[in-house]
């Protein structure tokens, strides 16, 4: 089989989505560097790319054309290598398909080339926990000294990640541990691909604004169904208790043919005491530990990694204690159903101050709504269009202005014991370039405190 270096050397790739990210700016950067000919296109701006833009302009072998997408970058190419997000009815995928020009994502495209064991995680809720999780059971030596820790590749939807630029540290020992959202889950299918061990968290409403209303859910769980759709009997798939009753609704029983695990909070190990909170997060465990015995691991390993685990940035992240109150960032909650579960995991509390608000997504909020005053003393909305749905049923919700506003409001209204919860529910679009940034703002504004 033609090594990657040979593979991509000479081809005239046309990369469509660079993004703010840093994961199509390493792509791009990756591609170059072996001799690629790049057509860099992308709807945004080059003003709106300049940080991406200048890390990758002194490459003499890439070409932009940003601020819209031009059909024939689409026809005379050896590959399309697409972004995220691009719609379903894309004029240029379609353009790129009539010419017979394949379309490949960055994931797959590793995969394909690593030729090593892939674990793939997707979900809506708990993929990037569940997948760090199994990175660092695997990393962890066992307890008895007989098993080294394992050589591990973390990528997928990993930020700041390039996957293809992790091809050059792949050596016969490796294990590739791979976040995969549904869009990557598209990249698989179209390549008739899925990771040998795969794991399906969740299953909720979500990307309806890009799946649509009515039968969205179904194209969305089709997308996500390429986790399992292309393993064989030598496979394993750890399916979410939660997510068992959709491969039943959406007639995907009879298309699983790898060996299944049904798992949840009761296949950890007995006795286990973990760091981070909710039992959303014991569920996750749960998954996780499943994936490492199909690796291997034995139990008193899965333990021990399970318990030193510190969780992840941005989910129910503690950051710090100010005058006896405590803050959490779950900026990565863009869901509602996610901040309910951030909400439950405190317990049985009302003192907590909830900023929440951004950009709709169209999901139902009603179980949000009805559960709020539950847990809240106070709530706090961030400007949006989905803060404008919600605000009409949470009469005593005050809306801010900025981020900035917020985080001072959250501190006037708190009291030593109380705990303020930055889980916002709804996707960052419009104040923000994107969740990351939403996240590094939050974060910094609290360190100021």
């Amino acid at each position: 089989m033609v090594g990657y270096k040979d593979f991509f050397n000479g081809k005239r790739i046309t990369v469509l989505g660079l993004g703010l990210l840093g994961r199509g700016l390493g792509d791009t950067r990756f591609l170059a560097e072996l001799g690629a000919e790049i057509i860099v296109t992308d709807m945004k701006s080059r003003e709106q790319l300049r940080e991406s833009v200048e890390l990758l302009q002194h490459l003499p072998n890439i070409t932009f054309h940003l601020g819209g997408h031009r059909l024939e970058d689409f026809r005379d190419c050896d590959m399309i290598l697409k972004a995220a997000g691009v719609p379903h009815d894309s004029i240029y995928i379609a353009e790129a398909k009539k010419n017979g020009i394949p379309v490949r994502m960055s994931a797959d495209l590793f995969a394909e080339f690593a030729r090593v064991p892939i674990v793939g995680v997707t979900g809506t809720r708990g993929k990037s926990t569940v997948t760090h999780l199994i990175a660092h059971i695997l990393q962890t030596p066992s307890a008895d000294g007989s098993t080294p820790a394992r050589e591990v590749l973390l990528g997928g939807n990993v930020r700041g990640v390039s996957t293809l630029s992790l091809l050059p540290q792949v050596t016969p020992n490796t294990i590739a541990v791979l976040e995969l959202d549904s869009w990557q889950m598209q990249g698989f299918g179209d390549a008739r691909m899925s990771p040998q061990v795969a794991v399906f968290t969740t299953f909720f409403p979500d990307h309806l604004n890009y799946y649509g209303d009515g039968a969205g859910m179904r194209l969305y769980f089709a997308d996500k169904a390429n986790i399992f759709l292309h393993q064989d009997e030598s496979d394993t798939l750890v399916l979410g208790e939660q997510v068992a009753p959709f491969v039943q609704e959406y007639g995907y029983q009879n298309k699983i043919r790898a060996n299944t695990i049904l798992a949840g909070a009761k296949n950890l190990p007995k006795g286990i005491a973990l760091k981070v909170l909710g039992e959303h997060n014991r569920y996750n465990a749960g998954l996780a530990a499943e994936a490492a015995r199909a690796l291997g691991v034995d139990d008193e390993t899965i333990k021990v990694a399970l318990e030193s685990f510190p969780g992840l940035p941005g989910r129910l992240e503690f950051l710090r204690e100010v005058h006896g109150v405590k803050i959490y960032n779950d900026n990565n909650s863009t869901t509602p159903d996610a901040t309910l579960a951030a909400l439950r995991a405190f317990g049985d509390t009302s003192n907590i101050i909830l900023i929440l608000g951004g950009s709709d997504k169209g999901l139902d909020m009603s179980a949000l709504v009805e559960e709020i005053p539950k847990h809240c003393k106070s709530v706090l909305l961030l400007p949006g269009t989905g803060t404008e749905r919600i605000a009409a049923h949470l009469p005593q919700a005050q809306t801010c202005t900025s981020l900035e506003e917020v985080v001072a409001d959250a501190f006037a209204h708190a009291a030593p014991g109380d705990v303020i919860l930055f889980s916002p529910a709804f996707a960052s679009f419009g104040m923000f370039k994107n969740e990351y940034d939403r996240n590094d703002q939050f974060v910094a504004l609290v360190g100021k405190m």
